[in-house]
Parts: C-alpha cells; sequence; structure tokens
C-alpha cells in the first residue's frame, strides 16, 4: 500500500468520524430535549397526583373526625385538626379516646368512598392512659378492599415519626406515597456517556487499524529493501565465481600455475563470503526463534578489542582511518559467548566505517559500572536521525544514507547485535547527532545470570 492509498484511507476514516458525531450531536440535541419534555411533564403530573391524593386524604380524614363526635361540627370547628406532616404523613387531633376498631372501620370505608386505594398504618395516642395503640397494616385490594397485612414498608412507629404527649390524636401512614425524584422518574443516563464510550471505541478502532496499516507499510519496505539487498550481496560474489570457473574452464595454465592459483583463490574467498552471509542469515533466524544456544566461557574483553583493532586497520582502514582504544575497565574479563561477543565488536565496527563519509576515527571506551563493565563505540560518521533511532534495532532495517549507495547489507547487524546482548543479560543505548556522529553503549555483566 503506497502513501497515497495510506492518506486516502486517513481522510475517509476522519470524513466518516465527523459524520458520525454530527449525526449523534443532531441526535443527542433531540433526545434530550424529548426527555427534558418527558421529565417535565412527569413532574407536573406528579405534583398534581400529590396534591390531589392530599385533598382526598383530608376530606376522607375529615369525614371520620365528623364521625367520632356525636354531634355534627363544622368546617370551623375542625380546622386545624388534620395537619399533614409530610407527603404520605397525617396527624388528626381528637377530643375524646379512640377506639382503636371503630378507627379502622371508618378509615377503610372512608378511604374506599374517596378513591383513595393505598395501603396504610394507623396508630392512636391516648393521653388519659399515656399509651400508644397500633393497628394492623393495611393492604388495599381490588377484590376485598383493604386486608391486613405484614410486608409493611415504614411502621408508623419508627423512629422517624415522632409522637407527641398532649392530648388524644392518631396518625395515619401511607408507605407507598412519595414524592419522586428526578432519577426515580426515570433511569436516565445522559446520552452523552454513550456516545463518548462509542466514540473512544471508535477511536481507537481507527488508530489502531492506521498503526497496522503503517506498521505493514513499513514491513512491506523493509523486506523488499531486504530482498534487494540480499539479491545484490548474492549475485556479486555468484557472477565472480562464474566468471573465474569460466577462465579456468576455457584456459590452459600447464605453464602458468600462479594464474590458475590467483583464480582459484578468488573461488575460495568469494565462495566463504557466500557461506558468512548465509550463514549470518541462518544465525539470526536461529536466535530470533530461541533456538541458538550460547556456550560461555571466560572472554578477556580488553585482548578482543585489540585483535578487532589489529583487524579492522589491515583489512578495512588500509586507506586512512584509526580505531583508539581506552581501557580502562578493571577486571575486564566477562562470562559470554566469545564468537557472538566477538561478532557484535565487529558489527558496531563495520557499521562505523560504513556509515562515515569522511576519514573514520572510530573511539572504543571501556569502564567498570554496577558489577559489570560498559563499552562505548564512539565514531565520526553520518550520525542518526532522530526518527530513525528507534528503529535501527529493528530486522531488515537499514538507516537511509542519502546521496551514499554503497553501503551494503541486509538490516540485520544491529538486530543481531541488541538480541546477543540481551541474550548475555545486558544492555545496548545508542545516542547520536546527525552530521557528527554516533556513540553505542553496551553494558554486560561481569558474572553470567544465567
Amino acid at each position: 500500500m503506497n502513501n497515497r492509498n495510506i492518506n486516502a484511507v486517513v481522510l475517509l476514516g476522519i470524513l466518516s468520524l465527523i459524520t458520525i458525531l454530527v449525526v449523534q450531536m443532531v441526535w443527542i440535541r433531540k433526545t434530550v430535549a424529548i426527555q427534558k419534555t418527558n421529565i417535565a411533564i412527569q413532574e407536573k403530573e406528579d405534583s398534581l397526583s400529590l396534591k390531589r391524593f392530599s385533598e382526598q386524604t383530608h376530606g376522607a380524614l375529615r369525614n371520620v373526625l365528623q364521625k367520632f363526635y356525636k354531634q355534627p361540627r363544622d368546617a370551623s370547628q375542625l380546622y386545624g385538626a388534620i395537619q399533614q406532616i409530610g407527603y404520605n404523613y397525617f396527624v388528626v387531633d381528637i377530643d375524646d379516646e379512640i377506639q382503636l376498631f371503630y378507627l379502622e372501620t371508618l378509615l377503610k370505608r372512608e378511604f374506599y368512598v374517596e378513591d383513595i386505594h393505598q395501603n396504610f398504618e394507623y396508630g392512636s395516642y391516648d393521653c388519659f392512659s399515656d399509651s400508644i395503640k397500633y393497628g394492623l397494616p393495611l393492604k388495599f385490594d381490588r377484590q376485598r378492599g383493604f386486608i391486613p397485612h405484614s410486608d409493611s414498608v415504614l411502621k408508623v412507629n419508627t423512629a422517624k415519626l415522632e409522637w407527641k404527649t398532649d392530648g388524644h390524636y392518631f396518625t395515619v401512614f401511607f408507605p407507598n406515597v412519595y414524592a419522586k425524584t428526578i432519577s426515580e422518574q426515570s433511569e436516565f443516563i445522559s446520552p452523552w456517556v454513550y456516545v463518548s464510550i462509542i466514540i473512544v471505541l471508535v477511536l481507537l478502532f481507527f488508530g489502531y487499524t492506521i498503526t497496522v496499516i503503517l506498521r505493514q507499510k513499513r514491513l512491506s519496505e523493509v523486506k523488499n529493501d531486504f530482498i534487494n539487498n540480499m539479491t545484490h550481496e548474492l549475485k556479486t560474489p555468484i557472477s565472480t565465481i562464474s566468471l573465474s570457473s569460466e577462465m579456468i574452464l576455457k584456459g590452459d595454465f600447464a605453464k602458468d600455475e600462479e594464474k590458475l592459483k590467483r583464480y582459484a583463490t578468488i573461488i575460495y574467498k568469494e565462495n566463504k563470503r557466500l557461506e558468512n552471509q548465509v550463514e549470518r542469515v541462518l544465525n539470526v533466524a536461529k536466535l530470533d526463534q530461541e533456538q541458538l544456544v550460547l556456550k560461555k566461557e571466560t572472554v578477556d574483553l580488553h585482548e578482543l578489542l585489540e585483535e578487532a583493532k589489529d583487524n579492522f586497520l589491515f583489512n578495512q582502514l588500509e586507506q586512512g582511518g584509526d580505531i583508539i582504544l581506552r581501557l580502562e575497565a578493571a577486571p575486564c574479563s566477562i562470562h559470554a559467548d566469545q564468537v557472538h561477543i566477538t561478532n557484535v565488536v565487529y558489527n558496531l565496527l563495520d557499521n562505523a566505517i560504513k556509515y562515515c563519509d569522511k576519514t573514520p576515527v572510530i573511539t572504543v571506551h571501556t569502564s567498570t559500572e554496577k558489577e559489570g563493565v560498559l563499552i562505548r563505540f564512539e565514531d565520526n560518521g553520518l550520525g542518526i536521525k532522530r526518527e530513525d533511532i528507534k528503529m535501527i534495532f529493528d530486522k531488515f532495517y537499514r538507516v537511509p544514507t542519502g546521496n551514499i549507495h554503497n553501503v551494503k547489507g541486509f538490516g540485520l547487524g544491529l538486530f543481531y547485535v541488541k538480541l546477543i546482548i540481551e541474550a548475555h543479560h545486558g544492555k545496548i543505548q545508542v545516542k547520536s547527532k546527525l552530521g557528527e556522529g554516533t556513540i553505542f553503549t553496551i553494558w554486560l555483566p561481569y558474572k553470567s545470570l544465567d
């Protein structure tokens, strides 16, 4: 997938998200407006219902109070006798003793007449005997009217209802009548909650999708680069071997054995080159699959670095350049796989030489730190861009070299280095400044942690 297709996918995804957001915003506004209207209507209906219930209850209790008196009384005489303490709690003062059974009969009759079909509880206070009497909680049944029941929600003798000790009076409590709050009227959950969750999920999915696409694109690019590099790296020695073999087959070297030996040497070197390249790829594959077994032994790190310096000065720095060793670690022996640690050193030195556009000068410094040895490789090469640093240890990744096209490799060197260092329970870090050079810092423990 090329950049144009990726940009198209991103643009379409953003447009889709914006469309979803706009639609959701419009829907939310309408939904919220409808819900607010419904709540306002419900509140009004509840308020009217409570008011009608209060009026009906006052009328019924007034009639009950009239029945208690032998002589009928007018409204002015009953004024203030009925007090509504709460939405569902009423207190009725009376001048005479109260017979509980008679009170219950009157309450059931008057409530039924006034169309009050609510469960209720009642009790009375007698100031002569300073006693409180309770009636059975009554439940309304449409077929049998008011009947006793024991599933009372709240008794009239609860601590929430205070009893006064003055005069005769009775109380009536309706446990199922209460003023509903907005949250009780409707289990209202803001639509914004749902929309926010949906948006977050969509954004996460969209971001993950784009990340996967970009990752696959980069993987495809580095694999193509690896195939191209590998093809070039293998094609060159194969062509050289083919040409040398052809010259041997066609030529007569009976009188020129030196020339025959030269062609045979070329074939041998190019074949070893092929073998090393294939072996490098296979070793990385094995190490990546945790199939490579390290053969650890005591390794003199300073001796290894000195040998590497001599080798590079002889083979790769013939036309100039230097490797400066500052070996200050004490002790300098570590428990490691000598072959692989040597390959790590050679890889870092080789990269420092390949990625240098001037006479290479490489400084290798060792020091002791935290029960291990610290090795710092500092060069004066091209440097690495910040966006490339986080990817240089990825398999097949090669740092772009601009107009320089003579840098060969598979993009496996630093990947191999990191795996080997971590297999030895060490650490590797890199710092670089474009145009000034790069510093690789490796820490390896003195003792084996296996």
